[in-house]
């Protein structure tokens, strides 16, 4: 096998302020073309001083490193959602008797471990099995740079791969052909910030009064907006209660809720259920499918040539564009 492949075993496969202008006879529009700012991944990592000068180097522009000592600190992160990935050096863990990292993967398997080989010592061997048979499905050869280039490419997928981009890919498919302010209301509820947690706040983002957007879909006879942001919210602590390493407490604090029992009435009064049933009966994907069923699909004619957000003078008495 050559050494700018990657390694496969058995138990392994390769995973790999809005601006206002008057006038009388024009209608304003706030359709802003929203600017993303991609920020860098963060990755966790279980390493020798001289691996991570290496993937310092190897991520720049593509995540940036957290430095651990101890499995400890790397839950410690993944409980804080600081990281996105764990990378685990076969020969460190060898040399080191790092403590097993399973607890790791089963507390968190929503969040990939990667076994990183960069020697090929007879050590190394030994611990990339006991790294397999703890659940480490992931290996990245980095001996040369084609497994520099595998590793940036592997947390570059992950980014793509979240329960906000599969939502925001569905809702574009259902709504294929809605006004483009209708389908920047939707992408809103999934790029916003976990601290959105108000109708007025998500208005604040869109550039509207949060009072004339929920007018808006009173008179069109669609769920009211904080429907649509709660729904949204709980795709995402679905997608959080995927990790047994999270806690109630650690979802509702990571998501804005006030308490654990806060977040427990918002489970009951939106699924009927308390939020150790919710975390029992969904996750990220079908929590997705119930709002999509409830609050998307049943309205989809009306979403079709709905306008959240366009506004039109007080004249003419009306919300829709001329």
């Amino acid at each position: 096998m050559s050494r700018s492949q990657s390694r496969r075993f058995p138990t392994y496969t390769t995973i790999i302020p809005r601006n206002t202008e008057r006038g009388a006879a024009a209608v304003q529009t706030v359709l802003h073309k929203s600017t993303r700012v991609v920020t860098p991944e963060s990755v966790t990592t279980l390493l020798s001083p001289g691996e991570r000068a290496r993937v310092d180097a190897a991520g720049e522009g593509c995540f940036v490193t957290l430095h651990r000592e101890s499995v400890d600190e790397v839950l410690s992160d993944l409980r804080l959602r600081r990281a996105s990935a764990v990378l685990v050096s076969v020969s460190h863990y060898a040399s080191q008797q790092t403590p097993p990292v399973a607890r790791v993967v089963r507390e968190f398997p929503r969040v990939p471990a990667v076994a990183l080989l960069t020697g090929s010592e007879v050590a190394s061997s030994q611990a990339l099995l006991s790294l397999g048979q703890q659940g480490v499905r992931a290996l990245i050869d980095v001996r040369d740079a084609r497994g520099w280039r595998e590793l940036r490419r592997l947390i570059t997928d992950e980014r793509s791969e979240t329960i906000e981009r599969m939502a925001q890919n569905q809702l574009h498919i259902d709504l294929a052909g809605a006004p483009e302010d209708c389908l920047r209301f939707f992408d809103a509820l999934f790029t916003a910030p976990t601290t959105v947690c108000t109708v007025r706040q998500l208005s604040r983002r869109l550039g509207v009064l949060a009072s004339t957007l929920m007018s808006r879909f009173f008179r069109a006879d669609l769920p009211a907006p904080k429907s649509y942001l709660a729904m949204a919210r709980l795709v995402r602590a679905a997608r959080l209660f995927e990790n047994p390493g999270f806690s109630v407490a650690q979802v509702s604090t990571q998501l804005e809720y006030s308490s654990p029992q806060s977040f427990s009435r918002h489970t009951n009064t939106i699924l009927q259920c308390s939020a150790v049933a919710f975390r029992r009966q969904y996750d990220g994907a079908s929590m997705f499918e119930h709002m999509r069923n409830t609050v998307v699909i049943p309205y989809r004619q009306s979403l079709l040539v709905f306008h959240p957000l366009v506004v039109a003078p007080g004249w003419m008495g009306r919300d829709t564009p001329p």
